[in-house]
């Protein structure tokens, strides 16, 4: 076997076989009849000119070499009598932290507000067919978290914190495709998530772990010395365990509300807000390809930017080619969109979320609040969205132009949102200081990535969910630094950006569980 470490493809040398093997061949010198096999370990598309190529990793197998498909089995235990731990929400970090219990010996206990994956789907339905929100059970709440209704983004730049193969692997193992172990920037599709996070709580119960659907956290047991026992739900029973892991997630504010009114120690922290903004995927494609005339094997373009506004960070968020939008808001008065695709990401339309940086100074008037200043005024801004909305789920949206030379749009572009829009003049709705961020934003990314800035793009609002606006703070050893054996965990404790990331917090958290037995 030898191995390639970067060999430029065209994408059909990369994807029809007969032009891959004769490719590798000519790179070695050989001919493609002495080639018994080509795995390819990575790949990734250079776009930054005329024809895009992508750039491969692979191991050759030569006639007589023998190859062997990888095996995707964990080594889980079977601990239904083992020591328990509560996990609060499952989410990436709830399910992995419980994935890695199995391979301790430690005893899952999964702790969840909102409904499984299947029955949320009902609820997601309702509230795209009547505009109803379940306030557990919705785009952001249920079994599998957030992520499971974004597409399943997978690229993280949190490489020193854990094993991301791990991650990865486990995914495969329970269903995704292995080309995630491949791709540079890969995701699992929405359509496909659903199965995976069901099959994922298939392995946890199969080997005696346990799970409390529609079950919500109204407050923690603790001993005398501020020690966590466990939780209480709101129907006043009991979950006890060695410790306690709290992955809510960013959305479960009542996790915040709690804290503030116990007085435990929360911060506030900076987080970003801004819109959804909608183009042709078309238009994006060739934009980055850099030519209308593209291949059929090329995948539908994505785009990562980012600016500064008067010394603010302005960026785009969770990216989707040939996704839609959808309303995500968690709570009656609201009004949240976000953005996921399917796993062959085959709308017509490519949309990301385009966040202002947005930190306490920005909001003197909100200080009033203390640590829950910044959920403050992410909670007023959904409202005052909701309201631009004709107080609906519909979506206030603005012709992109229209957004940054601060004028009503008078006839809105066809859109993929899940729901209505409706015209409403953004420009006035957001926060000054968010709108002008946008503004300049918007034209500087048009400099980028020319004919970006274009009459033929939407803007929808609000796209608040980037991130927390609260971090729960935990010392060295991942505990809460004032209730021991409590594990604050991912996203919503301030401490991951996304699916992998959460994923590897929650496995971090369970190892150091294990090594410290969940003692303060």
């Amino acid at each position: 076997m030898k191995n390639i470490t970067d060999l430029t493809l065209s994408p059909e040398q990369l994807f029809i076989e007969k032009r891959l093997y004769q490719a590798v061949a000519e790179h070695f010198r050989v001919s493609a009849d002495e080639i018994a096999h080509i795995q390819v370990l990575r790949r990734s598309i250079d776009s930054r000119r005329a024809p895009a190529k992508y750039h491969v990793a692979a191991d050759v197998y030569f006639k007589g070499e023998e190859f062997a498909p990888a095996s995707y089995h964990s080594d889980y235990q079977y601990v239904a009598n083992a020591t328990p731990v509560i996990i609060v929400g499952a989410g990436p970090a709830g399910l992995f932290a419980a994935l890695r219990a199995l391979e301790l010996g430690l005893k899952p206990v999964i702790i969840e507000q909102g409904k499984d994956v299947s029955a949320r789907k009902f609820d997601i339905a309702k509230l795209v067919r009547e505009k109803v929100v379940n306030p557990v059970s919705n785009w952001c709440c249920g079994e599998g978290g957030a992520g499971t209704y974004s597409d399943g983004k997978l690229y993280t730049r949190s490489t020193k914190r854990g094993d991301i193969g791990d991650v990865l692997r486990k995914f495969v193992e329970h269903g995704a495709s292995e080309e995630i172990l491949i791709d540079t920037h890969a995701h699992i599709g929405t359509d496909r998530l659903s199965d995976i996070i069901a099959n994922i709580r298939h392995t946890i119960e199969e080997h005696g772990g346990e799970y409390y659907f529609e079950t919500q956290v109204a407050d923690f047991k603790l001993d005398g010395n501020g020690n966590v026992l466990g939780v209480i739900d709101a129907k006043g029973n009991v979950y006890e365990g060695v410790a306690t892991i709290l992955a809510t997630g960013h959305s479960a504010r009542g996790i915040y509300e709690l804290f503030a009114r116990k007085g435990w120690l929360l911060e506030p922290k900076p987080f970003a807000l801004g819109v959804r903004v909608e183009h042709p995927q078309h238009l994006i494609n060739s934009i980055q390809y850099h030519t209308d005339k593209y291949s059929q094997f090329l995948p539908p373009a994505a785009y990562n930017v980012a600016t500064q506004v008067n010394g603010r960070g302005v960026f785009s968020f969770c990216m989707c080619p040939g996704g839609i939008i959808v309303p995500a808001a968690t709570g009656e008065g609201q009004q949240v969109v976000n953005g996921m695709s399917n796993s062959r990401r085959n709308s017509p339309y490519a949309n990301a979320g385009i966040a202002v940086q947005v930190s306490v100074d920005d909001v003197p008037e909100y200080q009033k609040y203390g640590v829950l200043s910044l959920l403050r005024f992410q909670q007023d801004v959904e409202k005052a969205v909701f309201a631009a909305a004709g107080n609906s789920i519909n979506a206030p949206a603005q012709r992109l132009t229209d957004f940054c030379n601060g004028r009503r749009t008078k006839h809105l572009m066809k859109s993929s949102y899940m729901g209505a829009c409706v015209e409403a003049p953004l420009h006035e709705v957001l926060p000054k200081f968010v709108a002008t961020s946008l503004q300049q934003a918007f034209r500087d990314f048009g400099k980028k990535m020319h004919g970006y800035y274009t009459d033929n793009a939407m803007v929808l609002a609000v796209e608040s969910r980037t991130s927390s606006p609260v971090r729960i703070p935990r010392g060295e050893d991942m505990q809460h630094v004032d209730l021991k054996r409590l594990y604050p965990c991912g996203e919503g404790a301030g401490y991951a950006g996304g699916i992998t990331s959460s994923a590897i917090d929650g496995i971090n958290c369970m190892n150091r569980i294990a090594e410290i037995g969940g003692r303060g």
